[in-house]
């Protein structure tokens, strides 16, 4: 017998695992299932291949529909205000009637398919909101819900499913968890739904899937603890060769070490500088990695580990930035032949660089991918007329994981109302088109929400002069983003794999006309034969956007 797990007040729940099945990584499934799939979230070899339950990641947001026009239509696809204030709004799918309720729903899609990440903000500044708003998630064709709870309650990691699998991020309530679903997941809410994202996996209809069910997601609490603990407490792979430089670089200087040859993949790589009291050489100290003869990272250290301009510390899944220097980075990057690893330092000052890397066993096989890291910046960039600004464009077949944006806000006002619009094998609408580049990273209210905070998946490491080091209290009311702000993101289940194209746009939205900086890492997976826009830019490196006067 199905149950269905209902939230009162203060109850929890959690359910979030609003992950609607999952491609089957790690370890290898021909069905999908809760489990199937929180072995996937912790494991970075899956990552490294091209899924073999083959899937796309869509998005069911609150965009504002007047942008469905599409680009040529610059007003509507500039228009802001993604949220419902009222149900006039209309930026959902449809009102309907379930049970003598009226529901608005979220998100209602056909085949199988697994939520995988959702994310809702507080109603206002200063609290969740005062009144109770009931999520339901129907799944195929059932209208018996089976998950149904106050929204925030769901997804705040007090209840049902433990931190950090769903978490309070700033004035936000983010759910990794999954819930899996055969043949349909309709998600609705009794009441006006605000901003809203949700993330599910499409799967091809030959995928196997089983069904979330009360009964699984029990069963798997041992298995969900467990992959609690190791996100929060991310190991190294430290079984293999040991690879490593220590030197020190003059001004244009690069200096490589060979990696052993063979089949083989880094499983753990850390670089350190001696010295990081200048902020900008971690934006002028390049890491370069080349895999058998095709050079596949190039980018800033700052972008590449997520610390940004200056030394920032986090902890995430995949990297961690330590108060000490020491900059990790855990991705599985893959190699059939050789490879090498540089360090080009486009600095002024010489630089003492340590690099340490750890490269063990691999398999290769027909859907194993190249790592790459490629980065972009430009200053200014004129905030009118309104723009998308590119993170990354690709041809071929590949994985999006992971991406880390740091801009300059040279005013005090609020930067990041600009919605990611994302397009995967050359469909003509997205079918990621967000809400605000703060949603993208997983917190809200931007312009108050300037704390550090650092969670496996996603990170703020640095806002305004705030970091891991100099915490924002909460007597402190300052609502200034200007200056330098660090988000990083990192995909676990919402991995975005292509076969023939994606690309990232994040628009460029501000109130009134100021001249931002920009710079992007990018992370991703892909054949030999995929290609990017991505290219070197020592130039751009050195044009690093000047902090405003008092910073």
């Amino acid at each position: 017998m199905k149950k269905t797990f209902i939230l009162i007040s203060g109850s929890i729940l959690l359910l979030l695992g609003v992950a609607c099945a999952s491609n089957g990584g790690a370890p290898v499934t021909k069905t999908v299932t809760i489990e199937s799939l929180l072995h996937e979230m912790v494991d970075r070899d899956a990552v490294a291949s091209f899924p073999e339950e083959d899937f796309r990641l869509k998005l069911a947001s609150s965009y504002n529909r007047k942008s469905l026009t599409g680009p040529e239509d610059e007003r509507g696809w500039f228009f802001n205000s993604d949220l419902n204030r009222s149900l006039k709004d209309g930026n959902f799918v449809r009102i309907e009637e379930n049970n003598g309720r009226e529901e608005v729903v979220l998100m209602d899609v056909e085949g199988p398919g697994a939520v995988v990440r959702s994310w809702i903000p507080w109603r206002s500044i200063g609290n969740p909101g005062r009144e109770s708003l009931i999520w339901r998630v129907y799944i195929d064709g059932s209208d018996t819900p089976v998950i149904e709870g106050d929204q925030h309650q769901l997804f705040q990691g007090k209840g049902l499913v433990p931190f950090p699998l769903a978490h309070e991020s700033l004035r936000s309530a983010v759910s990794f968890f999954p819930i899996p679903y055969a043949k349909s997941c309709k998600i609705t809410l009794e009441g006006v739904p605000f901003f809203y994202q949700i993330h599910y996996r499409e799967y091809d209809k030959s995928v196997d899937v089983k069904s979330f069910t009360m009964e699984d997601f029990e069963a798997a609490l041992p298995l969900t603890a467990k992959v609690g603990e190791q996100l929060l407490n991310p190991q190294a792979d430290t079984s293999g060769e040991a690879v490593s430089l220590e030197t020190q670089l003059a001004q244009g200087e690069e200096k490589s070490v060979a990696l052993p040859a063979g089949t083989a993949a880094v499983r753990n790589l850390s670089v350190k500088l001696g010295d990081y009291s200048d902020p900008e050489v971690t934006r002028k100290v390049i890491l370069k990695i080349n895999f058998d003869g095709k050079e596949t990272v190039w980018c800033p250290i700052g972008d590449f580990f997520g610390s940004g301009i200056g030394l920032h510390p986090f902890q995430g899944w995949y990297r961690t930035v330590d108060e000490d220097g020491t900059m990790t980075a855990r991705w599985v990057m893959p190699y059939k032949q050789a490879g090498s690893i540089s360090i080009l330092n486009l600095n002024e000052a010489p630089v003492d660089v340590t690099l340490n890397a750890t490269v063990g066993d691999y398999e290769w096989t027909q859907d194993s991918l190249y790592f790459h890291a490629g980065w972009r910046g430009q200053y200014p960039v004129n905030t009118e007329p309104k723009s998308d600004w590119n993170y990354i464009t690709t041809e071929g077949r590949g994985v999006l994981v992971g991406d880390t944006l740091t801009i300059m806000n040279p005013l005090d006002g609020w930067w990041g109302e600009g919605d990611e619009k994302i397009w995967t094998d050359g469909e003509a609408f997205p079918s990621n088109f967000g809400t605000g580049t703060e949603d993208y990273y997983a917190y809200s209210w931007g312009g108050s929400s300037t704390d550090f905070y650092d969670h496996p998946f996603h990170a703020q490491p640095r806002a305004h002069t705030f970091n891991k080091l100099n915490r924002k209290s909460k007597e402190d009311k300052v609502k200034t983003t200007k200056g330098y702000s660090t988000e990083t993101r990192t995909r676990s289940l919402d991995t975005m794999p292509f076969s023939k194209s994606l690309k990232l746009d994040m628009e460029v939205w501000t109130k009134g006309q100021r001249e931002m900086g920009y710079g992007v890492g990018v992370y991703w997976y892909g054949d030999a034969s995929t290609t990017t826009n991505h290219k070197p830019e020592p130039l751009e490196v050195l044009n690093v956007p000047p902090l405003p006067d008092g910073l």
